[in-house]
């Protein structure tokens, strides 16, 4: 099985940024630089021949590049736990293509997405009873950043460990690549370090005229 999950890694400067707000005096579990990521779809655990469908599946998208920036933070609250969060803005552009990805998700076999599109980037987690987090949302309320350009995504697999989630980028999708009709672009494509796929095997043809994921 793998588990999986589609999302934007934001560059070095804004994971920069991030980390800098991390407070050890907090009671939360920080997430790592490696973490730090702005997701569009989350898959869960799936059986190979589907994932190898769904990364193809996102081969097949087209998106314009776009621009974002970090916009404040949040948390989520839930009865076990939550996280404490970073936004970014625009929404729309990324709520459009976070909706591409869904299609195409679905057009691999999965079952849509019915939770409301809220992107963010994850900065910590927590069990149990929400700690108190006013200081430091009031803190970095106006938190924002330089633009950075939203040209590609990833198809990733989390692996979960003792130390918490270790990601691997499984699959690239560039937008220059997909704006030109040529097959994604796909640095990696390989699931785990006993069996992997060559990009050939799973390149996608350029799009027709059936309806767009």
């Amino acid at each position: 099985m793998h588990r999986l999950f589609v999302a934007i890694r934001p560059p070095e400067f804004v994971r920069d940024q991030l980390l800098d707000l991390m407070d050890d005096g907090e009671i939360l579990r920080w997430q790592n630089e490696d973490q730090l990521h702005l997701t569009l779809r989350f898959i869960g655990e799936v059986e190979r021949p589907q994932a190898e469908d769904i990364a193809t599946a996102l081969g097949a998208i087209r998106f314009d590049p776009f621009e974002l920036r970090l916009a404040g933070v949040g948390r989520f609250a839930r009865r076990r736990g939550g996280a404490l969060w970073a936004g970014v803005a625009p929404r729309e552009p990324l709520a459009a293509l976070a909706a591409k990805v869904d299609r195409a998700c679905v057009a691999a076999g999965l079952p849509p997405e019915r939770r409301a599109y809220h992107p963010h980037l994850t900065l910590a987690r927590w069990n149990g009873p929400e700690p108190n987090l006013a200081p430091f949302v009031h803190r970095h309320a106006a938190l924002a950043s330089e633009p950075w350009p939203a040209d590609r995504f990833t198809l990733y697999q989390s692996h979960l460990r003792k130390d918490g989630a270790h990601y691997e980028a499984v699959a690239e999708y560039s937008a220059a690549l997909a704006q030109s009709g040529s097959p994604a672009e796909r640095s990696w494509f390989r699931w785990n370090k006993r069996a992997s796929i060559s990009s050939s095997s799973v390149s996608t043809p350029a799009r027709q005229s059936s309806p767009q994921p």
